[in-house]
């Protein structure tokens, strides 16, 4: 075989080995990146659903949020008091009645709109869910929704310092909680409260309080709940009750049904947290409920 043979077999040699090359570093690479991402499918962590049923507990709001495009419609109804005997029906001659509207901007940012009987007080808020509870690689324990609030009170009052400004308090809290088992959730809530008009000197603009709620699921669709806000040592807490809230949770279908018992007439945490005068175990109870319905206004 000549020279010019061997060489014309030589380049062929070079160039089929050059072009088997990219293709077999191509395999390798895809390989190498599937074997990546089903390590990162099985690492990804799993979110835990349903810490509460609704986004409301008893008197207090909870770490959930509606879905992205989800409007919740929210009825709240507190009659008189138990103790106001039978010339008022054991309270249900007397009502407070409170609407509201969630919306969920996304599956963590909501915006309310609502509006109280009780001091003819319009309330909007934001909530945001900072950290959601999860399971498996890098777990997160708990989690964390913000809420921030405003009210607005349209008593008609006589005093003429009472400007728009004087008649506005705000709301600052974290819910924290965190779902221990399927059958049971535990939420706290650092809460702030400020007034920008108070009656005497005496009284606080701000108030703090610490919350507490639970959840402990009966049946499959009956669940046992219960709120507690302390009002930290202060004028506030000294002339007011700390706000205590027993009651059921009852899923039908597209509702949820919260029957409770509260010494808390209001429905909002300016009303709930600095202006509960009733003694519960003194018979000082209203009772109330929450009915809320979910419609989807953006599909996703």
């Amino acid at each position: 075989m000549s020279r010019f043979h061997c060489f014309l077999l030589a380049s062929l040699g070079a160039v089929a080995g050059l072009s088997t090359t990219p293709t077999q570093a191509q395999d390798n690479l895809l390989r190498e990146l599937e074997t990546t991402t089903d390590s990162t499918r099985r690492a990804a962590p799993d979110l835990v659903q349903a810490t509460f049923k609704g986004t409301h507990i008893i008197n207090a709001q909870s770490v959930e949020t509606p879905g992205e495009g989800t409007l919740l419609f929210l009825i709240q109804h507190r009659f008189g008091t138990l103790n106001s005997g039978a010339y008022n029906f054991f309270g249900l001659d007397q009502a407070v009645l409170r609407l509201s509207f969630e919306y969920g901007l996304t599956d963590r940012l909501t915006a309310g709109l609502g509006r109280s009987s009780q001091d003819k007080t319009f309330d909007g808020f934001l909530k945001y869910k900072a950290l959601r509870q999860s399971t498996g690689a890098h777990a997160m324990p708990v989690s964390v929704t913000l809420l921030t609030s405003a009210a607005l009170t349209a008593l008609r009052f006589r005093e003429p310092e009472r400007t728009p400004r004087t008649r506005l308090a705000y709301t600052y809290q974290a819910l924290i909680a965190r779902k221990f088992s399927p059958a049971l959730s535990v939420q706290l809530m650092p809460t702030l409260i400020h007034r920008n008009f108070v009656d005497t000197r005496r009284d606080q603009n701000d108030v703090y309080a610490m919350g507490a709620a639970f959840r402990q699921k009966l049946t499959k669709r009956l669940a046992f709940t219960a709120d507690y806000f302390y009002l930290l040592p202060g004028a506030t807490a000294d002339d007011m009750r700390n706000a205590l809230g027993l009651g059921v949770d009852i899923e039908t279908g597209g509702h949820i049904f919260q029957l409770h018992f509260t010494n808390a007439q209001g429905m909002m945490e300016k009303l709930f947290v600095t202006q509960t005068t009733g003694n519960f175990f003194d018979g000082d109870i209203y009772f109330g409920f929450n009915v809320s319905r979910a419609f989807t206004v953006k599909s996703r």
